[in-house]
């Protein structure tokens, strides 16, 4: 397993020194996957002040002197270096209160989260494993270091760190440690919103999110109460053969893993079930749902405080998830002038996914569809068609001009000359526009 340059010269410096130092955690990890790492963490016997003293001279950032560790800047790589420690109590469910500097690499990888990520790396003499973390590695299986009770006692986070693990590696949560995720769940009232969601959308991101949220709908339902009343909720409706939550799930699974998309159809029918009626029928309908559910989803994401600019994404893909998106070039115009391409294109994308979740014979007629309405949308977007005011062909000096009223009038006055041009009533050129501006403002 070969390390960047950088991290052999941090060891070997450390090394020089007389301490042990040791690549660890997730970077050694993901090099038994056969995967680069993003991050690396480096585990030594050195405190802080030795560390100092090694390093004078070096790019150093006291990160968290506090708790053992120095950030070193080396070849722009960011290591992060902290002493071998024993943490303390963790009274409030996420820290420890104190943090005692240990000479001990035992004591240091016995306190770390999960099997996987409790391994070291000798860069003489290979992988430092004390927990069977390779084992679980290659069986793909989440598995607590000692007692999971303990560790989720610790820092309640890695009940949904052990999630989100599960469902980006694919890996199988080992029956103890997935009891007490169970038992462990009304912990995470302890984490911050924020830590919450970026964990919360790491999940959501996974490759395999799906049987994740099966398995642990308790958790989910237990951060997302309104999840709760579509658990089980059937949907009365021959296109629909699952019920909410199963709907759900599988449209999220089918969604592209990007956070607004993901985010946007876990919720994007959270109000279904309070806008349900049966038909004398029997047939359900949920009229109105996209607009409810807009609005739940709205304080959902306060509670988790989403950025103002995710959040604005994410509820106009929900408040839109329904709206005909049909292969006409007129309405697509519209829409373009609606929501710009971007937006369009994903809630394409969400229809896509929430069609893929619906009865099989739904699926191959709507999302061929789909392919049409984004031919045209290339189309419409590579001849540089007019469905914005910017595209106009004319401004609102020379409607002036023409002696429109400054004020209200001639803002309006562009949007019904827009309008005229998407409906291909008039060309979008100076001359004609000027015409048209003159018969619609009478003048």
């Amino acid at each position: 397993m070969q390390v960047p340059q950088a991290v052999a010269y941090a060891v070997q410096q450390l090394n020089t020194a007389g301490f042990e130092a040791y690549p660890v955690g997730g970077c050694v990890r993901d090099l038994l996957r056969g995967l680069q790492p993003h991050d690396w963490d480096i585990t030594t016997s050195a405190t802080p002040d030795e560390m100092m003293a090694v390093f004078a001279g070096e790019r150093l950032i006291p990160t968290g002197l506090q708790h053992g560790t120095v950030t070193l800047l080396k070849d722009g790589l960011p290591l992060e270096i902290t002493t071998f420690r024993i943490d303390g109590a963790y009274a409030d469910g996420r820290h420890p209160e104190s943090v005692t500097f240990s000479r001990s690499l035992t004591e240091d990888l016995a306190r770390r989260d999960f099997t996987v990520n409790a391994m070291a790396l000798d860069l003489k003499n290979g992988v430092v494993d004390l927990f069977f973390g390779e084992n679980d590695l290659q069986g793909k299986i989440i598995r607590c270091v000692g007692d999971p009770d303990k560790r989720f006692d610790e820092d309640a986070l890695r009940v949904l760190r052990a999630l989100r693990f599960s469902a980006v590696l694919g890996f199988t949560i080992e029956p103890e440690t997935a009891a007490a995720i169970h038992r462990h769940k009304e912990h995470l009232q302890a984490v911050s919103a924020e830590r919450i969601t970026e964990e919360m959308t790491k999940l959501l991101c996974g490759k395999h999110v799906g049987n994740v949220l099966r398995e642990f709908r308790d958790v989910l339902a237990f951060l997302v109460p309104e999840i709760s009343p579509l658990i089980g909720f059937e949907q009365h409706s021959p296109y629909h053969i699952y019920d909410i939550f199963e709907h759900t799930v599988r449209a999220l699974d089918a969604v592209k893993p990007e956070p607004c998309l993901r985010w946007a159809m876990l919720l994007h029918d959270i109000g279904k079930a309070k806008c349900f009626t049966l038909d004398k029928d029997g047939i359900g309908h949920f009229f109105g749902h996209a607009s409810h559910s807009k609005r739940m989803a709205e304080t959902i994401l306060k509670r988790f405080r989403m950025s103002n600019k995710q959040a604005e994404r994410i509820l106009t893909l929900v408040k839109y998830h329904d709206l005909p998106i049909p292969p006409d070039e007129v309405l697509l115009a519209k829409r373009l002038n609606k929501f710009g391409q971007e937006i369009l294109l994903q809630l394409l994308e969400l229809q896509d996914a929430d069609c893929a979740a619906q009865a099989p014979e739904l699926t191959e007629a709507r999302q061929a569809e789909h392919r049409q309405v984004r031919g045209m949308i290339a189309q419409l977007c590579g001849e540089g068609r007019c469905y914005s005011l910017r595209d106009l062909a004319i401004s609102g000096d020379e409607l002036l001009s023409l002696g429109v009223p400054a004020g209200p009038a001639v803002g309006k006055l562009l949007h019904e000359l827009l309008n005229a041009v998407m409906e291909n009533r008039v060309a979008n050129e100076k001359t004609a526009l000027l015409e048209q501006a003159k018969k619609m403002a009478s003048l």
